[in-house]
């Protein structure tokens, strides 16, 4: 079969371009397209020396810088890529890819990060965390989002088959599309996190991009109410001003704004336990905390109820890696930290370790794989039918 891969675009090496490394990995001959390809000559590796195939987007003016200002475009852009002449069609999407035009002869699989978020159900919260939601330019996106997300139902049915990186983001499809998913979680490079033997720090740590919706500010709120404990803040982005302010003064939060990977990889592994407020699709770095033997503490919504196993909750024959907190304030953290210190001790770093090892880059590749011939399989007998 000759076969094309798809990427919404392609900027940086983030969790999305993770999965995208795979499925070329598995699928070496197939022809790469992406909307915009702006990857730096030094962070390509992830591409195996494919060249994508974009679209017009790449050569407006200022895409380099500004490509994501062309969302109104993107619709109109992934249904120019020309893949009439592939047999099968394998999309990574979080945005448009899952919209290319397509062929009865052709069938399409999509890996589905998510439906697109500020379209759907995250829409007024995008507008207020971005300061348009009101006057005449919150109407004029608001008109945009709408119209977007009839081009995203309508379009979702030119995949015959979704792979959901979570129960999280399948329930979503469920209930935007209409369309079944079957779960394949993405691939974690957990042995690039090895477990830790030695002492660890009597720190905290919360780390990620500094945007709106991870609430790292919500982290920094609650440790300035408890002198008493150590966090350390690894990261930066829009939110930085605003964390930085709430540490003004006070002695327990150390703010880092710059880690290689191993001096992150070394926080990480000394880290009493890991801090995550955000409520994401699937949520890679509470995984990547778990490889090394770190406990996480975790606002228990989304894709983190999937990897994490909680304190008290039914889980089988899998010992606790974590506790949840039911909301995003900085009195349910709070409360979190005294339950996570009340139970410290039934955490083991080996069981942390063993969960995380259940979403290595191997299972998902046998996963991807065994769900990707799957359906090749029913398409051709149901085509020789």
């Amino acid at each position: 079969m000759k076969i094309a891969i798809v990427h919404d675009w392609l900027e940086t090496y983030a969790g999305g371009e993770r999965v995208l490394e795979q499925m070329i990995a598995l699928y070496p001959s197939a022809d790469l397209f992406s909307l915009v390809d702006f990857v730096a000559p030094k962070d390509r590796h992830f591409l195996q020396g494919k060249t994508p195939k974009t679209s017009f987007i790449q050569w407006l003016p200022s895409a380099r810088k500004y490509f994501r200002h062309y969302l109104m475009l993107m619709p109109w852009a992934v249904e120019t890529l020309d893949v009439r002449e592939y047999d099968l069609i394998l999309s990574s999407s979080h945005c448009v890819a899952k919209g290319l035009r397509v062929l009865p002869h052709q069938l399409h699989v999509c890996y589905i990060h998510t439906p697109v978020r500020y379209a759907w159900d995250l829409r007024e919260e995008y507008l207020a965390e971005t300061g348009n939601n009101k006057g005449v330019k919150g109407w004029l996106i608001r008109f945009f989002l709408e119209r977007l997300r009839r081009w995203d139902k309508r379009v979702s049915g030119r995949v015959q088959h979704y792979i959901a990186n979570s129960a999280f983001v399948a329930k979503r499809v469920k209930d935007f599309y209409g369309r079944e998913a079957e779960v394949v979680y993405p691939p974690v490079a957990v042995d690039d996190f090895p477990l830790f033997k030695g002492k660890r720090g009597g720190y905290y740590l919360a780390t990620s991009r500094q945007v709106p919706y991870k609430k790292i500010h919500q982290i920094a709120e609650a440790f300035k109410q408890m002198p008493e404990r150590q966090l350390m803040i690894v990261g930066n982005g829009p939110e930085h001003g605003r964390i930085a302010e709430i540490a003004k003064g006070c002695a327990n939060i150390k703010l880092v704004t710059k880690a290689p990977f191993a001096e992150l990889k070394g926080y990480m592994q000394k880290a009493r336990a890991l801090v995550f407020n955000a409520k994401e699709d699937f949520g890679i770095m509470p995984v990547e905390a778990m490889a090394c033997g770190t406990p996480v503490i975790a606002y228990g919504q989304g894709g983190a109820t999937e990897s994490i196993v909680g304190i008290g909750r039914k889980s089988g024959k899998m010992a606790p890696t974590g506790v949840f907190y039911p909301a995003q304030n900085p009195q349910e953290i709070i409360k979190a930290m005294r339950l996570f210190e009340k139970h410290e001790k039934e955490i083991t770093s080996q069981a942390c370790r063993a969960r995380a090892e259940q979403f290595s880059v191997m299972i998902f590749r046998d996963k991807y794989r065994e769900e990707v011939e799957k359906q090749i399989d029913a398409f051709l007998l149901q085509k020789n039918q």
